[in-house]
């Protein structure tokens, strides 16, 4: 579900919430609710190429799923969803890294740009080491953080082996075997601060520290080197999964790697068998790459190594299965000029250009001014008990005259009440020390922080149009997730008897096709298929029809066997199903030959071979039903004079 949720922000997203906005023409009213022209172009015109149904790139088309989008967005705020507990949560994660991540300055785009396609040139090799904190631990865990990954870089500086450190000391998964390696690397493959350390630390040296969204690192660079231009492979994939195998994946890739040296052609091979099927299609051949891009270090060496055009390798496993690569061409170096557009769209979404600094708290107090009120310390020592060391401290209210001012952020006041609220919220889900007094500097520190981070975070939604859409794309993103987990997902998995009972309304939708039962027998030529043919009609077993057309040297037959519904891909296209030996098939350069033992008709399916997609099903017309009653609860009017312009403008 949550990939349909990443969908529609990406179909839908919306560049509204407190974007400055100038008195715009109404386009259409969707209840009470107002939507402009503007607001329906800048989507349009934003998400055109994205959509894949045709009848929705024109202007109605469009119009139809940009609806349905705000009819979402209302009903989940009619029932309250935005005030949820557990959306409340989530949107502040998202917005409290969003804006940690959000300042940078256009100028500097094509500089970082320039950065990024000279380090594109080398990779690196390093070890690191993690010492995991999070950017909403307290200060004094940060700092024992910062200290533990301080005192290991000292070790590292006076000689001792890093890669021992790291399986002794580093908190990253995996660390204590593979001590920290993580091979070789380039420019976008790892974060920025990250990458930064890595290209400025020479090699054989320990980086200064690190912070990341995981922690404090430290990195020792092994070796720098030139990073290759990229490459064009075709590959023959058999996955490793063997759970629905009719065949071993192992042996089925001996035997093509087989019929490859007998001469058999690479595409046709592909096609009828590489279990790749986005780039079987077009005879194996994948996306011109280069060194990291896959994240398959296996693939990529085995892929390298080849040397020119048309020589193969295999078999080669990988994490997702068996491989026979074959190298295509060798693509020459690109030049900035050509890569400069791409690198500096990915510069302006990436992090590279919102350098956030480590003292954001200060630079945000400078920005908008910050000002100390009262000592907190003498007025919250006598209202505060020692119960706050057992987390249970109650507050109780303060006399509006003793609520003195606290401090003051930009043009928020700050007073103590607020503070004693934070306390009583707060001292439960914060690690305090065991003493009253350190446990009000440790709550203090923290109130501010968040105090002068949220002012941020309010004044940057209003000052900044790109963050302000981003931000409501995501705010109103969650808010369809919850409503459609809601009112369609959750309601559908939890309804057995409604969905069972749509099932059996709905049988005619869910049927096998004509299936056969038998062997399918894929030879390298007709005389072989022939042979195969003449066993099969006598009944010859598998193994036995394998061991006298195959050999050691030489691959002639592929023989799978179980239950095939007719068109599926191991069957012939053209296959007519009858109960014998059938004709033999030219199949892509491959000869096939189909023994059905049995020819089952098509008929219905158990509902518990087809539950998950009747689920899905159910929730479709459960969605349905309810848009439908949306758009009564929420009549939809669109001003026709407002619509013709909106036309004309976007599809004259």
């Amino acid at each position: 579900m949550k990939n349909w949720f990443w969908l529609i922000c990406l179909l839908v997203s919306m560049t509204t919430g407190s974007i400055a906005q100038q008195k715009e023409e109404v386009l259409m009213t969707i209840g009470d609710t107002p939507i402009s022209s503007a607001e329906f172009k800048r989507v349009f015109k934003k998400n055109l190429d994205l959509v894949q149904d045709e009848s929705q790139k024109t202007v109605e088309g469009y119009l139809d799923l940009f609806v349905d989008y705000k009819l979402k967005v209302i009903e989940a705020r009619s029932q309250g969803l935005h005030k949820e507990k557990a959306y409340l949560q989530e949107f502040s994660r998202y917005q409290d890294q969003l804006s940690r991540s959000y300042i940078y300055e256009d100028k500097i785009t094509a500089d970082l740009a320039k950065e990024a396609y000279d380090r594109s040139l080398e990779e690196v090799n390093a070890n690191h080491i993690l010492i995991k904190v999070s950017y909403n631990d307290l200060p004094q865990d940060t700092l024992a953080a910062y200290k533990k990954i301080a005192s290991i870089r000292e070790e590292a500086l006076q000689g001792a082996d890093f890669e021992t450190l790291a399986k002794t000391y580093s908190e990253e998964p995996g660390a204590d075997e593979r001590g920290g390696a993580l091979g070789y690397f380039s420019a976008f493959q790892m974060v920025y601060s990250f990458e930064e350390a890595a290209y400025n630390t020479p090699v054989g040296e320990i980086s200064e520290i690190i912070r990341t969204s995981f922690g404090y690192h430290i990195l020792k660079v092994n070796d720098r080197r030139e990073r290759p231009p990229q490459i064009v492979v075709s590959h023959i994939m058999i996955s490793d999964n063997s759970g629905t195998r009719t065949f071993d994946p192992e042996e089925r890739i001996n035997e093509l790697y087989a019929l490859l040296q007998q001469g058999e052609d690479f595409e046709d091979l592909a096609k009828q068998n590489s279990e790749d099927r986005s780039s079987a299609k077009n005879g194996g051949r994948l996306r011109p790459f280069s060194r990291g891009d896959l994240r398959a270090e296996v693939f990529e060496d085995a892929a390298y190594a080849l040397e020119n055009p048309g020589d193969i390798v295999g078999p080669v496993r990988s994490r997702v299965g068996w491989h026979i690569i074959r190298l295509e061409e060798r693509l020459d170096r690109s030049s900035f000029e050509d890569m400069k557009e791409s690198l500096e769209s990915r510069v302006s979404q990436g992090d590279r250009a919102k350098k956030v600094t480590a003292t954001i708290t200060n630079n945000i107090k400078e920005k908008y001014g910050f000002r100390k009120g009262a000592e907190y310390i003498p007025f919250f020592s006598n209202l505060v008990s020692d119960s706050i060391v057992q987390r249970k401290w109650t507050f109780t209210g303060i006399d509006a005259s003793e609520d003195a001012l606290l401090f003051t952020i930009g043009s928020k006041q700050v007073r103590f009440s607020d503070f004693a609220k934070y306390i009583e919220d707060k001292q439960r889900s914060m690690r305090l020390p065991k003493e009253k007094g350190a446990a009000l500097v440790a709550l203090y520190n923290a109130f501010e922080h968040d105090e002068v981070m949220g002012y941020y975070k309010a004044q940057l939604e209003v000052e900044n149009d790109q963050y302000a859409a981003v931000i409501n794309e995501y705010r109103d993103g969650l808010l369809i997730f919850d409503v459609m987990n809601k009112n369609v997902w959750n309601k559908a998995k939890m309804d057995s008897v409604g969905l069972e009972a749509f099932f059996n309304k709905n049988k005619s939708a869910y049927q096998w096709k004509e299936r056969v039962e038998g062997r399918i027998v894929s030879a390298t030529s007709e005389a072989v298929a022939k042979e195969a043919a003449a066993m099969l009609k006598k009944g010859t077993d598998t193994e036995t029809i394998k061991k006298n057309l195959n050999t050691e040297e030489s691959v002639s037959v592929l023989v799978s066997e179980g239950t095939f519904e007719i068109g599926q891909q191991a069957l012939p296209k053209n296959f007519v199903p009858q109960k014998g030996i059938s004709e033999i098939y030219n199949e892509n350069g491959s000869f096939i030959v189909v023994a059905v033992d049995a020819i089952l008709p098509p008929g219905p399916k158990a509902f518990e071979e087809v539950k998950g997609r009747a689920l899905s099903d159910y929730q479709q017309r459960l969605e349905q039903q309810w848009m439908e009653s949306l758009r009564k609860k929420y009549p939809v009017t669109i001003r026709k004079k407002a619509l013709k312009k909106v036309k004309k403008e976007l599809q004259p």
